[in-house]
């Protein structure tokens, strides 16, 4: 049928388009509310247990996943903008990581607060892009652009509902050899609750 691949070209320009709109009402939200709404005590163990297993899913046995959850630490927040920070940078690790890499997630705290990381050993990024990354639709290279099919609003969303939860976040790059995102929140918004300190190897 020769209007199969064109409808096809259209369904797919669709898609993007939607999820285009989908981010930039996210952000315009994000941006408009900054730390007015409800806040809720949430358990980003099982949380990011959820992103990792979607990941897995994604990834398809692609790559090797390694985390280390400290299970009795959980955050004031708002769950949609933490869960949006968890997801959009495992994504990333998967999308630029080439099959047979590792992605590593951490989650545990200091006297300074709580850390949320993200490694991988994936194609990595040059110095001269790591300031630019969370720019709106910034994209680092043709390559890793055309690779992505992303939106390249993904790292901007995860800067606002950073400052939305008065976190900030810190990207260690190198070409070939991979990437580390590292979040930080404050001590304010980190409780322990009544479990055993341990972490979880998934």
């Amino acid at each position: 049928r020769p209007w199969a691949a064109p409808i096809n070209e259209m369904r797919g320009q669709a898609q993007r388009m939607e999820a285009l709109i989908a981010d930039l009402l996210k952000l315009a939200r994000l941006e408009a509310e900054g730390q007015q709404a409800r806040q809720d005590m949430l358990d980003v163990p099982s949380l990011l247990k959820g992103c990792v297993e979607d990941a897995k899913s994604v990834s398809k046995g692609q790559h090797r996943f390694e985390a280390e959850i400290a299970e009795d630490l959980w955050l004031l927040g708002r769950e949609v903008e933490v869960q949006s920070i968890f997801t959009n940078l495992i994504a990333n690790a998967v999308q630029y990581t080439p099959a047979g890499g590792i992605i590593r997630v951490r989650w545990w705290s200091d006297g300074e607060g709580a850390y949320y990381s993200v490694a991988d050993t994936g194609i990595g990024i040059s110095e001269t892009d790591l300031p630019r990354l969370t720019e709106r639709f910034y994209r680092v290279d043709v390559g890793r652009s055309r690779a992505s099919g992303g939106t390249g609003l993904g790292l901007s969303i995860v800067k606002h509902a950073l400052e939305c939860h008065e976190a900030r976040m810190k990207i260690e790059s190198e070409i070939g050899v991979g990437s580390t995102f590292i979040c930080q929140f404050p001590p304010h918004r980190v409780q322990r609750r009544a479990v055993s300190a341990q972490a979880d190897a998934i």
